[in-house]
């Protein structure tokens, strides 16, 4: 099915990026939720910044990982095929997002000491964000055009 599912992403390359900005897309939403959820949770508890950027990430792949089993659940799968379709879908976006975008946040003077009220704490993450989005969208465009990534979830989409 997948091979069948992806037979038109081959054809048209209109089709393969809008489908690889919306993967890559889904991906930012589900980091930056992570991320501004784990600064917020980890500032309020007064964590250090290496506990914050650990908690961001981990939230960042919570939400990514959330975001993509919502269909899936609403499809009625077994959990074990949720959990597997997520990871292979997910986590090479998720990571190249996280990388850049928290690599991007500590280059920025300042930034890690920026607090919830700063504009510096959403510029720095918006700022990640916007350099990593392009890597992110590559990476999804390879692997969608290879029946990988977003393309196993491409049945599921309207459910």
């Amino acid at each position: 099915m997948e091979q069948e599912a992806t037979a038109g992403i081959h054809a048209h390359g209109a089709d393969l990026n809008r489908l690889a900005a919306a993967a890559t897309t889904h991906c930012l939403i589900g980091c930056a939720l992570g991320e501004v959820v784990g600064m917020a949770i980890a500032t309020a508890l007064g964590w250090g910044n290496h506990a914050q950027i650990v908690l961001a990430i981990a939230l960042a792949y919570v939400f990514g990982f959330g975001l993509t089993a919502m269909p899936l659940v609403r499809a009625g799968l077994a959990a074990g095929v949720i959990v597997s379709t997520a990871l292979a879908s997910d986590t090479v976006s998720i990571t190249i997002m996280e990388a850049i975008d928290n690599l991007t946040v500590v280059l920025i003077p300042n930034a890690l000491d920026a607090g919830l009220g700063d504009a510096l704490f959403y510029a720095s993450i918006a700022v990640g964000f916007a350099v990593a989005y392009p890597f992110a969208f590559l990476a999804n465009r390879y692997m969608i055009a290879r029946g990988k990534g977003h393309a196993v979830m491409h049945e599921y989409h309207g459910h």
